[in-house]
């Protein structure tokens, strides 16, 4: 550990020194400055820094500063939960990583986190505080106005910063009791939506739903009907949180029959059945360290699911023709515009899989609860598909907007996409216009001249055909859903003349 610091000897009693003054702190705010005053006496540097994650690791924040052999002001400034524009904090957080840098170059690294300062600042050390679980819980940044290695003080100020923050655990833990109540802050979720498309409330529950399972290892469950746009979230999930330096694999539990489906994810050995002539990885071991994204989770053949259930349980995966297993470390997402509940129900899901998968449930909304951001997705769509095709964007026509805003959209987001980009490609006089957009208009006549009767028919009719098409025509979930028996739904699409070409 002190190797590579100067005056080994008279370096390990110092820090000694410090290790007693922080046990000693009465207070949290003391512990946390006597934290970076021993930091930037230690390494005899101009700046010190402490960054804290909160329980829910969605907020970085700077709880203390040391420059100039002052203690600073507390500032109350905390970034995105996704870390995004300070590089180089994201890495040392989400990699948990030690950075070393001897030389800065304004150029190549963000350093927007460095407070002003009469001469520019030359090296830094930014090492991860890990608590009894090895899990990142802040960060201890030092950094010099003359180029230095500073890499000889990450393991010993590690150590200390470890120490400081079990200490300041420990006094929180000790005036719980004694203390008001006071609300936690809110986190607040990525400006950006990461990466994905909306600005209605609908989507903004998303988005701070997505803020608090980044950087924790459970299990997401992603519902809502088909075309919301579930593998995006995944994706969203994944390239924001502390696994995008791994892969993420997809499969769709629904394209693959069973034996199939089984040797794809967890692999097999030279010989387990005809045609294996070699050994195979499975997507469980192309996804070690990274995130599989279990499409259409409903659809899994219930035998596959006991072993899916292992993996999340013991984290081993037994390929097919082997006897032995082995550990892998994958997040698992999946997905479903099913109700699992009652497929749990109906004996077709397994119980406990269900709650292992659903640890932490995030429900899509459909378009049309989502209606502020159809225009915006359309638009967004528009100009992907004329920078395609090398057009120059398109206009559009105010009645255009008007029908687009008005329509229900069964097929959600991705029924607007390939309706947008159908309507790019008809385009000729680079205005958009109704007649290039296909959207299914009710034929029933209008309400003038109808009775109570007829016109109530026409609710049922409307309201029927929305959840068949909800649940792509399966007429057993469309009446769960309804809580109707299945018998009386065939009744009332026969007596309102539904037939499955109208789904």
């Amino acid at each position: 550990m002190f190797s590579q610091v100067p005056q080994p000897l008279h370096y390990a009693e110092t820090l000694l020194q410090h290790f007693a003054l922080l046990a000693r702190a009465a207070t949290g705010d003391a512990l946390l400055g006597g934290l970076v005053e021993s930091a930037a006496q230690l390494s005899g540097c101009e700046l010190s820094q402490l960054y804290l994650l909160d329980a829910t690791h969605t907020r970085l924040t700077l709880s203390a500063e040391w420059q100039d052999g002052v203690l600073q002001p507390r500032a109350e400034s905390s970034l995105p939960s996704d870390y995004d524009g300070e590089q180089l904090l994201q890495y040392c957080l989400c990699q948990n990583q030690t950075l070393s840098l001897n030389e800065l170059d304004s150029s190549l690294h963000q350093t927007g986190f460095l407070p002003e300062a009469p001469q520019a600042w030359r090296s830094l050390l930014c090492q991860p505080l890990l608590d009894e679980q090895k899990q990142v819980n802040g960060l201890l940044l030092i950094a010099s106005q003359r180029a230095r290695d500073l890499q000889g003080f990450a393991s010993s100020l590690g150590h200390l910063g470890s120490f400081a923050i079990a200490q300041l655990h420990l006094l929180q833990r000790l005036r719980t009791t004694d203390a008001p109540y006071t609300p936690t802050p809110v986190s607040t979720p990525c400006a950006s939506g990461y990466g994905l498309i909306g600005d209605s409330p609908a989507m903004r529950s998303v988005y701070q739903l997505i803020s608090k399972v980044l950087h924790n290892p459970v299990s997401v469950l992603l519902a809502g009907e088909t075309g919301t746009g579930k593998e995006l979230v995944a994706r969203a999930i994944h390239d924001c949180g502390f696994r995008r330096s791994k892969a993420f694999v997809v499969q769709n539990c629904a394209s693959l029959p069973e034996n199939l489906l089984e040797s794809e994810l967890f692999g097999y050995r030279k010989g387990a059945f005809s045609g294996a002539d070699r050994d195979h990885q499975g997507l469980f071991d192309a996804a070690d360290g990274g995130t599989l994204f279990l499409d259409e989770i409903g659809d899994m053949p219930l035998s596959l699911q006991a072993k899916l259930l292992r993996v999340l349980q013991e984290g081993e995966v037994r390929p097919l023709g082997s006897t032995a297993t082995h550990k892998v470390d994958v997040r698992i997402v999946s997905a479903t515009h099913h109700n699992l509940r009652s497929l749990v129900e109906e004996g077709r899901f397994r119980e406990d899989l269900f709650y292992r998968l659903a640890q932490f449930p995030i429900e899509l909304p459909a378009l049309r609860e989502r209606e502020q951001d159809i225009l915006t997705l359309a638009r967004h769509f528009a100009d992907k598909a004329s920078a395609f095709l090398q057009r120059n964007p398109c206009r559009w026509a105010d009645r255009t907007l008007d029908q687009l805003a008005s329509y229900a959209f069964p097929g959600n987001v991705r029924e607007l996409k390939g309706m947008v980009e159908r309507a790019v490609l008809l385009c000729e006089g680079g205005e958009l216009l109704p007649e290039y957009f296909n959207l299914r208009q009710d034929s029933s006549p209008d309400d003038s001249g109808m009775n109570l009767r007829e016109r109530m028919e026409r609710v049922e009719r409307s309201l029927l055909l929305d959840c068949l098409r909800k649940n792509r025509g399966n007429q057993t979930s469309a009446a769960c859903e309804l809580g109707l028996p299945r018998r009386t739904l065939l009744y009332r699409m026969q007596r309102l003349s539904i037939s499955p070409a109208d789904v």
